[in-house]
């Protein structure tokens, strides 16, 4: 497993993280405990060395779980959390209040939370879950992140960007106000590498990118007749047309990649990893088989510049399907 420098905090993290939403169940379906303990055994097993999670996996029962796989554990873990704005719209609106969403009290409760349900002192990114470009102008929860990172109760923060606009936090990362941004970069959305991912690398912020397979649709393993599960997001992000239109532009990749030796999965992993920027990808693991899939993704040779330029042309400007 190769390592990247995480950001400015120096860290040597995994390429492929491993992405822990659907050990929540809900959202994704059915999971068995033991399939994710599996997984996250294999995982570590073959070097990975950064976990992401957050409360809103299955109400906590993704962080319960990762805990559960680590006990025994002595190699290194990164692992990362998040706290959610108290309750109100997602994303928030311009005019929510960012001391109404993200109080104090509230993040210090939630961070106890998290070091309970992780079963560790010492968490080692807290990201705010989601962010408002509002807030850029007064982003004092960024200060009492600071605090609980002076306090050693944290290593280091920071913002996982909204699903609608990778570029809400250009402020901070220009200014160098967090340690890491957690941001979708796809073969469809593209729209970081024009300023959030270079702003991030000349600030020495670490990037964790998410949604490498677009929920699934970068595998290449949808068709337009693919039926979710009930409880699935799926259902509701692919509703309607979009599910065959996304299906018609895979294939129009898939035809880009025909002679180069990747395939839809392999190729989603490894345009991700091309962005200098880039500190890890953290795709969604539920199973060995797809730990073992997507680590031999990471071990391939980087892409060169000529398919690199050819995939470049399949960005998609398609607004919020997470809404």
């Amino acid at each position: 497993m190769r390592t990247r420098e995480f950001g400015k905090l120096g860290w040597a993290v995994s390429e492929i993280g491993f992405g822990s939403w659907a050990l929540g169940g809900g959202a994704w379906g059915q999971q068995s405990d033991d399939d994710s303990i599996a997984a996250l055994h294999r995982a570590l097993d073959l070097g990975v060395n950064l976990i992401d999670t957050a409360p809103g996996y299955g109400n906590g029962r993704s962080e319960q779980v990762i805990a559960r796989a680590l006990e025994g554990r002595h190699a290194k873990v990164h692992l990362v959390t998040k706290t959610p704005p108290k309750i109100g719209p997602w994303p928030p609106a311009p005019h929510d209040a960012v001391e109404q969403r993200y109080p104090e009290d509230y993040l210090r409760t939630n961070l106890e939370e998290r070091l309970r349900f992780l079963k560790t002192d010492c968490i080692d990114v807290l990201l705010l879950h989601v962010w408002s470009r509002a807030w850029n102008r007064d982003p004092r929860p960024l200060e009492t992140l600071a605090k609980f990172k002076a306090e050693g109760k944290i290593r280091a923060f920071g913002i996982s960007t909204p699903d609608h606009d990778q570029d809400q936090l250009n402020t901070l990362l220009a200014n160098g106000q967090i340690d890491v941004i957690q941001i979708v970069y796809n073969l469809f959305e593209q729209q970081p590498a024009a300023e959030a991912l270079p702003l991030a690398r000349a600030s020495g912020v670490a990037v964790m990118g998410r949604l490498v397979f677009d929920e699934g649709s970068l595998t290449g393993k949808l068709t337009p007749t693919t039926r979710f599960p009930e409880g699935d997001f799926r259902n509701r992000y692919f509703r309607d047309t979009r599910l065959g239109e996304t299906v018609a532009r895979v294939e129009k990749i898939r035809a880009d990649l025909e002679g180069t030796g990747y395939t839809m999965p392999q190729a989603a992993i490894q345009f991700a990893l091309a962005d200098p920027a880039m500190s890890c990808v953290i795709p969604g693991m539920r199973n060995p088989a797809q730990v073992e899939s997507n680590i031999a993704s990471a071990a391939m040779e980087p892409m060169d510049s000529q398919l690199l330029e050819k995939l470049y042309k399949h960005i998609w400007l398609r607004g919020n399907w997470h809404a």
